[in-house]
């Protein structure tokens, strides 16, 4: 996935985070290592959220404090003073990219510094076990515990919660709800956890626990796996013993309990429920309240799902609940995946008896991220709409997460992103062009391309337009030619795209091949802009031929000797020369006739690995570096008639080329691999020879193996595509 001009600073509104500077031990390679490690200092391109934010929580206790997650980019925490979010979970490094997706946070009312978060994006095979976190300083620091459980924090329900909570009785004991392993529970501060015994049965495809909420001195627990007539919410007063609450509503609209807050002045728990957990896939939905002291249940569902708007249906259900903690009776839901008459909040102040919808006031201000207009002329209230939270300590500060961004209000009426600091974005191409008011130009997942004139500052231009892109598949630039760009990607309205004026503004291709619109691949043109060989990969796998265009895109032809689904690369130099590495022979493929025909080069190479990368060096005809992540790095110097490999690292995942040190004759080469134990972002200054580390263990962002680009500009200037940490950059100091 993924703040009015008079309240943007006021709110949650802060400036991404620089990061300390840090100096890190050099590492020996398995050649001679370069003997001055260097001192970087490393921030984030701002674009302004742009992922799922899932949950977000104020301290109860502090004024000021509050924390937010995220389905893949980690968790978050708001630091007051500088008015801005703080990523807590960058050192996790290449080995646990699963864990930046948060499951849970929760937080000790008694003691404030304590904050513990629940780790782990998938709960596939494929995917290793979850984490607890758990810290002494508001997650400056942590201790960790691994699980012997799978975690969610990416899949579906991952909106749903709190499912970690600390117990009103005891803060040494916590309970963490799970998808699949029932109920656990520590007693010492999340160092160590066991099942217990808990009245629903887990399976191994469902949701399991959704929420633990505390209501006075009990705690509740939502049960996602019902089938609307059993119970899904349960109790524990004691600590020991979990029972069915009495009388609870049942039927679709009561299937899954999503969200539940506790009005401790009127002694009234409220939840939200779907028939589906969500975000996606949700049709119906309603809201109750629990009278805790009474046993009373009443519905206080604000529109019942099912009408009409503007001929389609109207269906949806309802997501975040928060109450306000400084006015009984006051309470704030939202619906989620409304796609007819859009998603909103509903707010009460006599108890659910009537309600309005703040978006029908609403006053929306981006203009600080341009691009949450999506291509539209305004930007829409929200969608995804999971997470909501009122301040304990300011009635009218009401924040709420969307798919693309963190939106607040100090005054129920002008809303604007509350997002600085917080970036989410995963990133999927990167270009530094060697002239031009841009120093970057990038491709992302959900939100297209984007043309970045400064890194500390949302592009103004918002999305690449004309047309509007979901996710980017492809992007290239004229080596030659550098005004000249192309982009392709998922988009209603066309699939391809070119410039002319260095990616600021975008004319569709005249024409694209029928596989285009559902099997959108990477891009290349040639060093002067002549000639683009478009490919096609569909979702499930299946490849497909290159496609060839040599007027601009007005017409395509297939390239029947191009491997299928293999990834084009221009000559730098030379226009008449393409070059694909087919990743399941093995085999390097060349074109001296400017992509017309393709033939066989080097052959026994690594293979079976789509993502392997093949890179050229700039400014040299047939120099190419080939990345085949840890089976090596491999050069070739006669355009991919034979490759050596290296025995300076050995691993490498991506790779780049930037300006070249002072008195050095080749490029700097930087990558994500590794010389020894340790992947990270590497810099050579000869070629190859000898590597150092350029990141450090404060900055690792967990998977970095996307693709990675280098300031032809700027000596010493990396740019690294996160999996969920947006576009990091960092540069010697």
């Amino acid at each position: 996935m993924l703040t009015s001009r008079l309240s943007r600073r006021a709110v949650l509104a802060g400036t991404a985070a620089a990061a300390a500077l840090t100096t890190v031990p050099s590492l020996q390679g398995r050649a001679e290592a370069a003997s001055v490690t260097p001192t970087y200092r490393w921030r984030t391109a701002v674009i302004g959220g742009t992922g799922f934010v899932t949950g977000v929580l104020f301290h109860p206790s502090v004024r000021g404090l509050a924390y937010a997650r995220t389905d893949i980019g980690g968790a978050y925490r708001w630091d007051d003073r500088s008015a801005r979010w703080i990523p807590l979970n960058d050192d996790l490094g290449w080995d646990d990219w699963n864990l930046l997706g948060v499951e849970a946070i929760a937080v000790d009312p008694a003691h404030p510094n304590r904050v513990y978060l629940s780790l782990g994006a998938y709960a596939q095979p494929w995917a290793g076990n979850g984490a607890v976190l758990r810290s002494e300083d508001r997650g400056a620091t942590w201790a960790r515990t691994d699980l012997t459980v799978k975690l969610g924090g990416n899949e579906d329900g991952r909106g749903a919660g709190e499912r970690l909570l600390v117990d009103p009785r005891d803060s040494d004991t916590l309970w963490l709800g799970t998808r699949h392993d029932g109920l656990l529970k520590s007693t010492d501060r999340g160092a160590t956890w066991k099942p217990v015994s808990f009245p629903a049965t887990p399976s191994a495809t469902g949701q399991g626990i959704t929420l633990l909420v505390t209501a006075g001195r009990s705690v509740y627990a939502g049960w996602g796996d019902s089938d609307g007539t059993a119970a899904n919410l349960y109790r524990t007063v004691d600590g020991t013993t979990w029972e069915a609450v009495p009388a609870q509503p049942s039927g679709a609209a009561a299937k899954v309990p999503i969200r539940a807050a506790y009005d401790c002045h009127t002694r009234e728990l409220y939840v939200t429920y779907a028939n589906a957990p969500g975000p996606n896939g949700q049709s119906d939905g309603s809201v109750h309240k629990l009278a805790t002291a009474s046993g009373k249940w009443t519905d206080v569902t604000p529109v019942k799902p099912g009408g009409t708007s503007d001929g389609s249906s109207d269906t949806f259900g309802y997501g975040g609940v928060a109450v306000d903690a400084r006015r009984p009776g006051t309470v704030v839901v939202s619906t989620n995946n409304r796609w007819a008459a859009v998603d909103t909040l509903y707010r009460s102040t006599n108890g659910g008896r009537t309600w309005t919808s703040l978006k029908d006031s609403a006053v929306l201000d981006v203009s600080e991220t341009p691009f949450l207009t999506f291509g539209a002329d305004a930007p829409k209230f929200g969608w995804w709409i999971q997470a909501l939270a009122v301040d304990p300590y300011d009635s009218k500060h009401i924040v709420y997460g969307t798919g693309a961004t963190l939106y607040g209000t100090r005054d129920l009426k002008h809303w604007a992103p509350q997002i600085r600091g917080l970036e989410e974005t995963s990133v999927r191409q990167l270009i530094s062009p060697p002239t031009g008011e841009a120093h970057l130009l990038s491709g992302l997942g959900d939100v297209g391309v984007m043309y970045h004139e400064r890194l500390t500052a949302s592009p103004s231009r918002g999305m690449a337009s004309n047309p509007v892109f979901g996710s980017a598949t492809g992007l290239a630039q004229a080596a030659a030619k550098p005004s000249y760009v192309v982009r392709t990607g998922f988009g209603d309205h066309g699939n391809g795209a070119f410039s002319n004026d260095g990616g600021k503004s975008w004319a569709p291709f005249a024409a694209q091949p029928a596989l285009a619109k559902d099997a959108p691949g990477p891009i290349a043109t040639s060093s002067d802009g002549s000639v683009l060989l478009w490919t096609f990969v569909h979702w499930d796998g299946t490849k497909y031929p290159a496609q060839r265009s040599t007027d601009n895109g007005a017409t395509w032809s297939e390239v029947s000797t191009y491997p299928k689904g293999a990834t084009p690369l221009a000559d730098p130099a030379d226009p008449t020369r393409f070059y694909a590495y087919d990743t399941d022979t093995g085999t390097l493929f060349a074109s001296t006739d400017s992509g017309f025909t393709f033939t066989g080069r080097a052959s026994g190479l690594p293979s079976g690995d789509s993502q392997f990368q093949l890179a050229a060096a700039p400014g040299r005809s047939g120099d190419l570096w080939l990345s085949t992540k840890t089976n090596g790095l491999y050069r070739s110097t006669d355009g991919g008639a034979t490759f050596t490999k290296l025995t300076s690292c050995w691993a490498s995942h991506t790779l780049a080329f930037g300006k070249a040190a002072k008195g050095a004759d080749y490029p700097a080469i930087y990558q994500v691999g590794a010389t020894e134990a340790i992947t990270g972002v590497y810099r050579s200054d000869d070629g190859a020879k000898t590597w150092v580390r350029v990141n450090d263990d404060r900055h690792q962002w967990g998977w970095i193996g996307a693709t990675i680009a280098a300031d032809p500009r700027l000596y010493g200037r990396v740019y690294i595509a996160t999996n969920g940490r947006g576009i990091q950059y960092g540069e010697p100091v």
